[in-house]
C-alpha cells in the first residue's frame, strides 16, 4: 500500500499527522508522505487519514 498527497490540494490542518504519524509529517505549511510502503499494522490509520482529509488530498494505492 502506498499514500500520496496532492500538494496542490493540501491546507496544511495537520490532521493526517495526528492520524497516522507512521506515515505523514508536516513539511512547514503542508503535509508529507515519510515513507515509499505503508508500514504494517499502519493501513487502518493511513485509510482513515485519507477519509478525513477534509479536501481529499489523500490517495491510497492499495
Amino acid at each position: 500500500m502506498k499514500a500520496t498527497i496532492d500538494s496542490d490540494a493540501c491546507v496544511g490542518c495537520g490532521l493526517c499527522p495526528d492520524t497516522c504519524s507512521a506515515v505523514f509529517e508536516m513539511d512547514g505549511d503542508l503535509a508529507r508522505v515519510t515513507v515509499e510502503d505503508v508500514p504494517i499494522g499502519e493501513e487502518d490509520a493511513c485509510r482513515d487519514a485519507a477519509q478525513n482529509c477534509p479536501v481529499d488530498a489523500i490517495m491510497i494505492d492499495e
